[in-house]
């Protein structure tokens, strides 16, 4: 299969019951399906093994006179919505509150305003399959100005990232304009695609990639698979990246699937595991994350811990991610629920599970210029299909 190769790789007590009782009958009723000791953990140095291993959940990690970050207050879905998507991957908001949605095997960009949905226009080039096809949208910091908007997609020999021209009045009538492919030789695969892109508080674009089943990809910094990389908006690499004339920011991922930064400009990712240890991973420059040699927080020197593990990936399967008020919200796929994770400074609490098995595989995360949550749902059933206006 072609890789793709971009040029420059060339190189006990009753009434304490009864308290917990009311207590779990409450967050029932709120509809909140998870608690501070539902699966998945602050993860703890040495707490998680090399891959093929498994590991059992840790107490939060926390240093020398820390205490971990109190647990999310429990969020409140204000809205559901069927907005007739087919498989939706990911979701931006224009700066008068239009959400814009990609499909994933349609390849189509579908706008969502005063909750009626209309075809904006289809990326030309996608090859679905498997987890390929139209994948993650970002709109360019200067869209006022320049419209332009990006989409990470499956082409026939690699993944690519293109911006378009979003044309026309924000009040219904959007088109797409011709598609301009920025950056190309992202390996793909049936699974293991990556996809999320985001531009950061410095301008750049930072892209996640999948190993695309390539396991000799994510260790090697001269090549495209199992990074987060950062460009600049035309798709050259950035000014600083930590490896010279190289778009490659960190390495050594799996399949990062979210992205999102803190209020204090750090960057957090989302990442799948293979079959234990699904991770949330505070992002530093040129760090090495482990794969393929471990996963989550096997507590190596050489390696970067991840600051969450979900021990088990059915629990899991962490996709988009949202920062709000020091809080990283997660959608999650095979685990079907709304992880919330309590952040101080670089310290990650326990994690808490929301709408457990009510609403499906939940696919994106974004926040709406309204300051409510949108959660994507992306069950292949359209009747379950949702998007869900969250209170957080």
């Amino acid at each position: 299969m072609n890789t793709g190769r971009h040029p420059w790789e060339r190189r006990g007590h009753p009434m304490r019951a009864l308290a917990f009782t009311l207590l779990a009958l409450m967050l029932a009723l709120t509809g909140c399906t998870g608690s501070p000791s539902s699966p998945g953990t602050a993860a703890t140095p040495g707490a998680s093994t090399s891959q093929g291993g498994s590991a059992a959940p840790g107490p939060p990690s926390t240093g020398a006179g820390q205490t971990a970050p109190a647990s999310p207050q429990i969020p409140e879905v204000t809205r559901k919505l069927d907005a007739g998507l087919q498989l939706p991957w990911s979701v931006v908001f224009l700066p008068d509150g239009t959400a814009v949605v990609s499909e994933r095997d349609s390849a189509q960009v579908k706008s969502i305003r005063n909750e009626q949905t209309t075809t904006v226009g289809e990326v030309p080039g996608v090859d679905p399959g498997g987890e390929g096809g139209l994948l993650g949208l970002a709109l360019s910091p200067d869209f006022a100005t320049d419209r332009w908007l990006y989409a990470y997609f499956t082409a026939p020999g690699d993944n690519r990232i293109a911006r378009m021209k979003l044309t026309g009045d924000t009040g219904g009538s959007l088109a797409l304009g011709e598609a301009e492919v920025i950056f190309s030789g992202m390996p793909k695969a049936s699974t293991h695609n990556g996809g999320r892109i985001r531009f950061g508080p410095d301008g750049f674009l930072y892209v996640g990639t999948g190993d695309s089943q390539r396991r000799d990809q994510p260790q090697d910094t001269n090549a495209l698979g199992g990074k987060i990389l950062r460009l600049t908006p035309e798709g050259r690499p950035a000014t600083g990246n930590p490896f010279g004339n190289n778009p490659v920011y960190s390495y050594g991922h799996r399949n990062v699937q979210g992205l999102a930064w803190d209020s204090d400009g750090r960057l957090w990712a989302s990442e799948f595991g293979p079959d234990v240890d699904d991770e949330l991973n505070l992002i530093t420059p040129g760090g090495n994350y482990g794969w393929p040699t471990v996963t989550g927080a096997p507590g190596r020197s050489d390696l970067i811990d991840a600051k969450v593990v979900w021990p088990s990936t059915s629990d899991a399967s962490p996709s988009g991610l949202e920062i709000v008020d020091g809080v990283a919200y997660t959608g999650a796929l095979r685990g079907q629920r709304l992880w919330a994770v309590p952040l101080d400074g670089e310290t990650a609490g326990t994690p808490v599970a929301y709408f457990t098995g009510q609403y499906g595989r939940l696919r994106d995360v974004a926040r709406a210029p309204d300051g409510t949550l949108w959660v994507i749902s992306n069950n292949r059933n359209p009747d379950f299909a949702l998007i869900l206006r969250v209170a957080p």
